[in-house]
This record gives C-alpha cells, sequence and structure tokens, in this order.
C-alpha cells in the first residue's frame, strides 16, 4: 500500500512554477515543443501554474521568442517564477529543471 508521503519521495517530476500572467500560455506551448517525447504535465491554481515532466525539463530562449512574438531574455523567465521543482541550470540561451539521482 502506498502513502502520499511515499509518492512524494518518489516523485520525480520538475519543472517552474510561474506566476499567472502572459508568459504562461507561452512557457507551457515551449515546454511541450522542446521537450519532445515527454508528458508535460500542466496544474492551474489561479494565482500559479505548475508545468512540469518526468526527470528533466528544457526551456530555450529561441522556442520562447518563437512563441511571444518578441525577444526575450532568460531573466524575465526568473523573475517571474514563483518557484520550481528539482535543481535548475541557467543561462542566456535555456533554462533546465532536472534531478541528478532519481528515487
Amino acid at each position: 500500500m502506498s502513502t502520499l508521503a511515499d509518492q512524494a519521495l518518489h516523485n520525480n517530476n520538475v519543472g517552474p512554477i510561474i506566476r499567472a500572467g502572459d508568459l504562461v500560455e507561452p512557457v507551457i506551448e515551449t515546454a511541450e515543443i522542446d521537450n519532445p517525447g515527454k508528458e508535460i504535465t500542466v496544474e492551474d491554481r489561479r494565482a500559479y501554474v505548475r508545468i512540469a515532466a518526468e526527470g528533466e525539463l528544457i526551456l530555450t530562449r529561441k522556442t520562447l521568442e518563437e512563441r511571444l512574438g518578441r525577444p526575450f531574455n532568460m531573466q524575465e523567465l526568473e523573475i517571474n517564477l514563483a518557484s520550481f521543482a528539482g535543481q535548475i541550470q541557467a543561462d542566456e540561451d535555456q533554462i533546465r529543471f532536472y534531478f541528478d539521482k532519481t528515487m
């Protein structure tokens, strides 16, 4: 029998938790495009949206710019993060959410 604590311990989902606003839809679309073959889950909690994938989720500046139709600085995404799941690695071209070790 599985408990909620067991499920949380073995949850390897990673990704951004974004404040509700103009970036939400483009980030969801970018997650789907930049992570082919991965199941992307989206939880809308009104004030924020949790976007997740198993083990690793990558968001690239190029795809975000295409979805937004304008130049985009990756720091703009960081400013709109309420939180995130997993570890984070960011540079000017992409943000990577990941786990080095999974349960």
